[in-house]
């Protein structure tokens, strides 16, 4: 498919080329983990419930910080946000979707094969360097100003397992929530407004290439330690 579609690792691509591929990856690599793992997680009434509180926690959270930055004169809107109810419930499937694949391949599968060798930080810090490197095969160079706000998040995630008590659940919610937002606002296309340097609000109009994306994760970082008491 991938030659098919003229597609090439490391390269930006096009949402033709994106898209098809990403589907058939995210279709097929949980299967793929469950043959070579032989388990999944369990999606037992608690992990439903932390992952709903993630993903509401995840969705409110980000929409509150553009709501702040809009308000402060930081980002403007190139259009007015209208999104259609059937919209955001595809947007929804689809970052639930996301949300799921990638946590069970990064925060589960890979962070528990390499905590067989390291520590928890140890593993989570090289999950997470793998997870933010993962998304130089689809962006290309573009990618390059995320790729601090990227790893942290993956730090921040793997947080949220750990005082899940090392459920996917609340992690799987938060990363959802995110990918929902990010999702939903992009319809009105925000963008700086030139009041802050590009290095603050992030390069290339990316909330995870600036200082504030990253102060947001670590303050979502430091919510999570204090209220789950890691």
């Amino acid at each position: 498919m991938a030659l098919k579609l003229g597609w090439r690792p490391f390269q930006p691509s096009q949402p033709a080329q994106k898209l098809p591929l990403l589907a058939t990856l995210y279709l097929l690599a949980p299967l793929a983990l469950w043959i070579v793992d032989g388990s999944w997680p369990a999606l037992t009434p608690k992990f439903w419930m932390t992952g709903v509180i993630g993903l509401l926690v995840g969705s409110f959270s980000l929409i509150a910080l553009y709501g702040l930055q809009l308000w402060a004169g930081w980002l403007r809107l190139a259009d007015r946000l209208t999104l259609k109810p059937a919209a955001g419930l595809l947007i929804l499937g689809l970052a639930l979707g996301v949300g799921w694949t990638e946590e069970l391949i990064f925060r589960g599968f890979m962070q528990d094969q390499l905590e067989q060798g390291l520590s928890v930080w140890g593993a989570a810090a090289l999950v997470s360097l793998i997870f933010a490197m993962a998304h130089a095969l689809w962006e290309g160079r573009t990618v390059l100003p995320q790729l601090p706000g990227l790893w942290l998040m993956g730090m921040v995630l793997v947080l949220a397992r750990q005082g899940d008590a090392g459920s996917l659940g609340l992690a799987w919610g938060l990363h959802s929530g995110w990918v929902w937002a990010i999702g939903s606002l992009d319809a009105a296309q925000p963008s700086s407004s030139g009041r802050l340097p590009v290095w603050v609000t992030g390069f290339n109009d990316s909330p995870l290439a600036g200082l504030i994306g990253l102060l947001f994760l670590l303050a979502t970082a430091g919510g999570l330690w204090v209220l789950l008491g890691r």
